[in-house]
């Protein structure tokens, strides 16, 4: 097999996956701010001491947990539509069922940081007259959210790699992109083979700068 990597040119890029990674990154970026906002809450529902709340969190998600993202993408792209009587469109599918999956992961993530700070200023915030939620805002969440931040970024470089699942709903993000280019081009293998390149460097890349920011935080602990 012969390669030949000369249709990669800017054309391609602006073209074809410009719009692909556009969307990767604003996916990933919608779905880690609203996976920790809903994932927050899940995570203080588990905490909460009251089976009421504890139970339907964690049904949540271990549930989530137990299912490929695949497969979660595919059942929301298919049967809600046939449930609310119109279609969704990929793209929104996508947002919905990234948002709704990973608020499980960053759920857990948020509980170990929540259980992390030390019982004696949680004692001390209600020693000093506040309630579940003020102490929660003001004392253990700062905290929490500083000791997790490593983690949660690291779950974010790794939900921009499942971004690429979106092409089993025909989403144009940027595998989409790369998947397009090589057929129009007749370079597929050329295209998939710079796709796992871009992955990498870019996943690569950000997970180094993770390290750099868990040691900047460890050295000022």
């Amino acid at each position: 097999m012969n390669l030949d990597l000369t249709f990669f040119s800017w054309p391609v890029i602006s073209g074809f996956l410009l719009k692909g990674l556009y969307f990767s990154v604003f996916l990933t970026v919608v779905a880690t701010l609203g996976g920790i906002f809903f994932g927050t809450l899940l995570a203080l529902m588990r905490l909460s001491g009251k089976k009421w709340l504890d139970m339907p969190a964690a049904i949540y998600v271990n549930g989530m947990r137990s299912i490929p993202l695949v497969m979660v993408i595919l059942w929301f792209f298919l049967l809600v539509p046939t449930m609310i009587g119109r279609p969704i469109g990929p793209e929104y599918s996508a947002i919905i069922t990234f948002v709704a999956f990973e608020a499980a992961y960053f759920s857990e993530i948020m509980r170990a940081g929540i259980q992390s700070i030390p019982r004696g200023q949680v004692y001390a915030g209600q020693a000093v007259g506040m309630t579940y939620g003020q102490n929660m805002k003001l004392v253990i969440l700062p905290q929490a959210f500083r000791n997790m931040l490593p983690v949660l970024l690291t779950q974010t470089i790794i939900l921009f790699q499942d971004t690429s699942l979106v092409y089993a709903i025909g989403a144009y993000d940027l595998f989409k992109g790369f998947d397009t280019a090589g057929k129009n081009f007749g370079r597929p293998e050329e295209a998939y083979l710079l796709a796992a390149v871009v992955y990498f460097v870019l996943c690569y890349s950000l997970s180094y700068l993770v390290k750099r920011l868990h040691k900047k935080i460890a050295i000022i602990r």
